[in-house]
């Protein structure tokens, strides 16, 4: 159901150009009547939202080498581990994803420094409940994929860059 939904918005705007480097030829309300096709419900049922640019083909060419895959899955394996320790004694609990309320107070507690950079994000970016909650389930898997015991700062703000849209300040 999302997929289909997502898939009929595949663009930034109605011509397609926002954010490249052709002229976007849209009125700002045409851009805002665009993206409020996509329901807020929806969107907020989706827990990272990643604005992907296109990449200039004399970038391909010059591009450093990243992380390798291994490395990647290396990193990932260690993180799930984490997690399956963490929820060994919760049944229907593999993943930090499937965490509960009950859960995420357990397990994502943030300092003060922490918990006033979320309660800015919220208020600043009008999130939901679920979104605060889903914001600590991210920041608590980017803190295991470090093998952070902790969510640091770092983590949350990553993970709150992850919610916000590309047209939210």
């Amino acid at each position: 159901m999302i997929w289909q939904n997502l898939k009929s918005f595949p663009h930034p705007c109605p011509c397609s150009f926002l954010g490249s480097d052709k002229d976007c030829l849209c009125t700002p309300q045409q851009i805002q009547r665009y993206r409020s096709k996509l329901s807020g419900p929806l969107l907020d049922r989706i827990d990272i939202h990643l604005e992907v640019p296109a990449v200039k083909v004399h970038e391909l060419t010059t591009m450093q080498a990243g992380e390798t895959s291994a490395a990647i899955k290396t990193r990932v394996s260690k993180a799930h581990t984490i997690q399956q320790a963490r929820f060994a004694e919760r049944t229907a609990v593999y993943f930090n994803s499937q965490m509960g309320p009950r859960d995420i107070k357990r397990h994502c507690s943030l300092d003060t420094h922490g918990q006033e950079l979320l309660l800015q994000a919220t208020t600043r970016l009008g999130l939901s409940a679920r979104a605060y909650h889903r914001i600590l389930k991210i920041a608590r898997t980017i803190a295991d994929l470090e093998e952070s015991p902790s969510i640091l700062s770092r983590h949350l703000a990553e993970a709150i860059q992850y919610r916000r849209l590309p047209n939210q300040q």
